[in-house]
């Protein structure tokens, strides 16, 4: 059950990226449709047919852009007043109302709600004026400093809350809502998702439907501790209300304090900052005063997170110094050993002169250690000078490890998190750097078996020679049959040394024993012996 739960929300988060992406294209289509209202309105032939659009303009601008929609609604007022009609008056007082209360004007919303009795107003028109009602006072709750106060708003809250479900016709989006806000306080959530769910298995939504649903059923999620739940219609509401170009909305808001808890601070980082512009270019002054009141806690988890990065990468450079100095540890015993191979050489040339004076009797034997003793031999040369250019690598490297720690330590001081992921998460360095090694390889191989690829070649059949891409370089093949001359044979070493994969190497084995001139079986004893009489000078 969880795993489908994360492969909805993963699924849902992946849709909600798209429709951020594509936000022009929905700001368009609501530009769109309020142009089309514009000149809706100025085709209009009588003031009732202008009120009209005039109240569809509103509802458009509402959530969009507050300043317009209080413009439209003063324009509504005016309208009103010149046709004499009281609903038409009733109803446009009741739009100044709702944009006062988005804007915070609590007061001066309640003075216009107090000018309209709620018995004397118009059957239509009281399920919006008790809204607007439960609305301010939800509001004047939450912000109310002493408990004398929040008590009574929230009484008053309550009372005009279940007026709301009197006046709402059954079935109906504002009763359902309401019944469900209505068991949420109660504390019965499981009473609320079932409303919910009902009322949306019986209707065909819009956008801005499906985002009031799916918003008030993560309210009923998060009472449960339903975590997954929660986000789930978290998501779906933020969809909805993007999708609709709605600019006062709470969904991405609570959506991106959740992902910042849960660790995805890019995401969270980008939705919150999303949920800011919007509520700028709406002037809806209570979410931006919401969006105010969390900057803390953003402010807390993002600190903490860097913090927790910032050991993580000390932890890593306390690991590199230590790893450097245990490699040149290495490199002194290395050399330690390299002189006691230079002094048993030497000692195993002075008894094979001594040996070669004794006695022609034992002139096999002696050849047989001469043979062995050109193979001591080309074994030190060999790890002389790889040994050389590996110190000579490996200095290299600790140096760049050094740059790199300073790097690493300038951004953590300058608190540059951005420059600091981009950073650890590129891989260029590492490639640049396998590539020299490799060029390195080949170099050092091919200064000490100049005739190499020629003599590999000369083992092969006819029209079936492995020809490097330029000069100084090898290709993967001969890369593989160097290794082999140089002792290593086993094809699990030589996959790790190429980065190669174990079958990899075994095709390309395979491939080139059978371009063999003999016995296949041999070739690569054969390459063991390429330039063993003619070695190069240092």
């Amino acid at each position: 059950m969880v795993a489908a739960h994360t492969s909805t929300t993963d699924s849902l988060l992946a849709v909600l990226d798209y429709v951020i992406a594509n936000r022009e294209v929905y700001l368009a289509r609501k530009q769109a449709k309020l142009d089309s209202l514009q000149a809706e309105y100025r085709q209009a032939d009588n003031d009732r047919s202008r009120f009209d659009v005039l109240i569809h303009l509103y509802d458009e601008y509402v959530t969009f852009n507050t300043d317009s929609a209080n413009n439209i609604s003063r324009r509504m007022a005016a309208l009103s007043e010149k046709i004499g009609d009281y609903d038409m008056k009733a109803h446009a007082r009741l739009k100044i109302a709702n944009i006062l209360s988005a804007t915070g004007m609590y007061h001066e919303t309640l003075e216009v709600l107090d000018s309209l009795p709620g018995a004397a107003m118009p059957e239509y028109l009281q399920p919006y004026y008790y809204h607007i009602k439960r609305t301010v006072y939800g509001r004047l709750e939450d912000f109310a400093a002493f408990e004398p106060e929040e008590r009574y708003y929230h009484e008053l809250t309550n009372l005009y809350r279940d007026s709301i479900i009197i006046v709402n016709e059954p079935g109906s989006l504002g009763y359902a809502i309401t019944l469900a806000d209505c068991y949420n306080v109660q504390g019965k959530p499981l009473k609320a998702i079932e409303v919910m769910d009902k009322y949306l298995s019986e209707h065909n939504l819009n956008e801005h439907e499906r985002a009031i649903c799916a918003w008030t059923l993560s309210r009923s999620y998060a009472d449960i501790g339903n975590t997954e739940a929660y986000k789930e219609n978290l998501l779906r509401a933020s969809i909805s209300d993007l999708k609709s170009s709605v600019r006062e909305y709470m969904s991405l808001r609570e959506l991106a304090l959740l992902l910042y808890e849960e660790g995805d601070l890019d995401r969270a980082y980008r939705f919150l900052t999303i949920a800011i512009d919007d509520a700028a270019k709406c002037n809806a002054r209570q979410r931006i005063l919401e969006l105010n009141d969390v900057s803390p806690k953003i402010n807390g988890i993002y600190i903490k997170t860097i913090h927790s990065k910032k050991k993580a990468l000390e932890f890593t450079i306390l690991a590199i110094t230590v790893l450097s100095l245990v490699l040149l540890a290495l490199l002194v015993y290395m050399r330690k050993q390299m002189r006691r191979i230079a002094r048993a050489r030497k000692e195993i040339e002075e008894a094979y002169d001594k040996l070669n004076d004794a006695t022609e009797a034992l002139k096999v034997t002696n050849e047989k250690l001469s043979e062995a003793n050109n193979s001591i031999a080309e074994i030190s040369e060999l790890k002389e000078v790889y040994i050389g250019r590996y110190m000579d690598q490996c200095l290299v490297y600790i140096e760049k490890f050094d740059n790199y720690r300073k790097k690493v330590g300038k951004l953590v001081n300058a608190g540059r998190a951005d420059e600091l992921k981009k950073l650890v998460k590129t891989g260029s360095e590492v490639e640049d750097e396998l590539k020299q090694f490799y060029y390195n390889f080949d170099r050092t191989f091919l200064s000490l078996f100049p005739t190499f690829v020629a003599d590999l070649n000369n083992l092969l059949l006819p029209g079936e020679a492995l020809e490097p891409r330029r000069d100084g370089s090898l290709t993967a093949e001969l890369r593989i049959f160097a290794l082999i001359r140089l002792g290593i044979s086993d094809s699990d070493k030589i996959a790790k040394f190429l980065r190669y994969s174990l079958t990899t190497i075994y095709n390309y084995r395979t491939k080139v024993r059978n371009k063999a001139k003999g016995d296949r079986n041999k070739l690569e004893a054969e390459v063991m012996l390429i330039g063993r009489n003619e070695r190069p000078e240092k």
